[in-house]
């Protein structure tokens, strides 16, 4: 390989899905042939301690090299993970996350593909900087690293002193990621020679739009369990907020208070985001004009309807319903 090639080293552990780790692969390792003329890019799987893993995929994989055999790397990348239950369990690969922090000190670039995320926040290396991931994982990212802020909003961020850590969003925006680092070591015409020859694509417009409101219910409080489930049941209340309230037997302070606390958002903002959804589903399934969506889920205004749909999707609702609509030929 020339000295000036670049080595990619993309991680494997029993948590990884396939999909990323495969598609990844295959970018980086036919790179050369597809783009001939650019800077070669070596690419190997590298596993924590032993060549021959298992993945969350249930299919397995021998690795090219153990961490302990790579001295030196360029780029590192952990692909996305399948989290039990939502949730992560730190402290599970304490070799690897020493492994990271050395090579990140000799200057690599550490990368993530959706939850390969949170093995990068054990290192300690992204507290009081930005991250993404995919958005089912928030609850636990935030638990476990609640000195990294999430911009879950956003399918690429790229932060850390020289930009040396690069994370994409939810799982296929790891496509943002294989074009972000090609365009970044290998130029821009690269970055767009790769993304025509494997129909790769920039996903302009953010994670927002595909973002699912999830309800928290474990919290334990009947009264604000009660209350969501009214409001769940009662999309089109001229007030409900003033009916779960009264429904509640509490003072409005107190409720509001205990609302919050239980779910992780006001009142207001709670019957928004359920609106929204039950929106998002109507323009994915039917024809329906947008006033008369609006008023079935209890907004008399269209314009407020709009410029609330585009602020929690960062799309109009016409937009929204071409992105996400079955195409006909499936239809």
């Amino acid at each position: 390989m020339p000295p000036d090639g670049l080595h990619v080293s993309l991680i494997t552990l029993p948590d990884t899905t396939m999909s990323s780790l495969s598609g990844l692969y295959d970018v980086f390792r036919f790179f050369n042939s597809v783009a001939p003329q650019c800077r070669p890019i070596e690419t190997e799987i590298v596993a924590p301690s032993q060549h021959l893993t298992s993945t969350a995929s249930g299919l397995p994989l021998t690795a090219h090299k153990i961490i302990k055999e790579v001295g030196h790397t360029d780029i590192i990348i952990v692909p996305s993970l399948l989290l039990q239950n939502d949730r992560w369990q730190t402290g599970r690969y304490p070799q690897l996350i020493e492994w990271l922090k050395a090579m990140y000190q000799q200057g690599a670039t550490l990368c993530s593909a959706c939850s390969g995320v949170l093995v990068l926040a054990e290192t300690g290396l992204l507290d009081d900087g930005e991250a993404t991931l995919h958005w089912a994982y928030e609850r636990t990212f935030r638990d476990n690293f609640p000195g990294v802020q999430l911009r879950l909003e956003r399918v690429l961020v790229v932060s850390g002193v020289d930009q040396r850590f690069v994370m994409s969003g939810a799982s296929a925006s790891w496509h943002d990621l294989a074009l972000y680092l090609i365009a970044r070591y290998a130029g821009p015409a690269a970055a767009q020679t790769i993304a025509k020859f494997f129909l790769l694509q920039w996903h302009s417009d953010g994670q927002a739009p595909y973002m699912v409101f999830r309800e928290e219910t474990d919290h334990g409080d009947a009264v604000v369990l009660q209350a969501q489930a009214w409001l769940r049941e009662n999309l089109d209340s001229t007030n409900p907020i003033e009916e779960v309230v009264r429904q509640s037997g509490t003072p409005a302070r107190s409720f509001k208070r205990r609302f919050r606390k239980a779910t992780g958002y006001s009142a207001i903002e709670y019957i928004q985001r359920l609106r929204v959804e039950a929106a998002k589903q109507q323009l994915e399934s039917s024809d329906k004009a947008v006033d008369e969506i609006s008023f079935s889920i209890g907004y008399e205004d269209p314009a407020f309807f709009r410029r609330l749909f585009k602020r929690t999707t960062g799309l109009t609702p016409g937009a929204y319903r071409k992105k996400f609509r079955v195409p006909l030929i499936v239809a």
